[in-house]
């Protein structure tokens, strides 16, 4: 059995596939809708290998720095985040034992559109607020649709890393003394998303507090 770090919580297959179906419309809804999804390039020139829709703050790929336009790329203003997502990462937050935050209030939601090719390097989140990460507030993820190869690692780059598979509907919690370990995506497993979902694919919704 797989011992996680402390401050790491999987939650697996926690969102049944009636909430599924729902995240993936609402997802497909605002990366396709106006200020959608968008392809972003990092500073240095090198394109990410996914589409990416920030809402509450956006995150600038050139500055890692959280904005209130999408200055990076057409300058528009960032959708707020809605209530009831808010209200989703707040409920897996406090299931995965996070309750002893109770100041905790997500204000950022990224949602990233993976396809076949989709990749993340390894890189920390680290661009939040310096109170945020001194309290170590957590990081919720929420996997919808084809199951990706998720690395997790330490607080150095070279530290050992370990490939979870995180499949459509879990959640996977990240904070306190874990909060800034490493950690990325190195492959998705096309075909593994459930057929009731209707997608080739992987959405991934990470909630934060600023």
């Amino acid at each position: 059995m797989l011992e996680l770090p402390e401050g790491v919580v999987w939650l697996r297959r926690y969102l049944a596939i009636g909430e599924q179906q729902t995240l993936v419309a609402r997802c497909r809804a605002i990366i396709d809708g106006p200020a959608g999804g968008y392809v972003p390039t990092v500073r240095g020139g090198g394109r990410m290998r996914v589409r990416m829709v920030c809402l509450g703050r956006h995150w600038n790929p050139l500055t890692y720095r959280y904005e209130d336009t999408r200055a990076d790329h057409d300058g528009a203003p960032v959708p707020p985040l809605p209530e009831d997502l808010a209200a989703l990462a707040t409920r897996i937050a406090a299931d995965a034992g996070f309750a002893l935050h109770p100041g905790w209030k997500p204000d950022i939601c990224l949602i990233n559109w993976y396809g076949p090719e989709g990749r993340m390097g390894l890189h920390q989140d680290k661009d939040e607020s310096p109170a945020s990460l001194a309290a170590g507030l957590p990081v919720v993820s929420v996997s919808l649709g084809d199951t990706a190869r998720f690395l997790f690692g330490g607080l150095r780059r070279r530290d050992p890393v370990e490939a979870l598979l995180l499949e459509s509907g879990d959640a996977f919690v990240f904070g306190g003394p874990a909060r800034l370990r490493y950690h990325g995506v190195s492959r998705i497993l096309p075909g593994t998303a459930p057929r009731e979902l209707g997608i080739e694919g992987r959405f991934n919704l990470t909630f934060r507090q600023y």
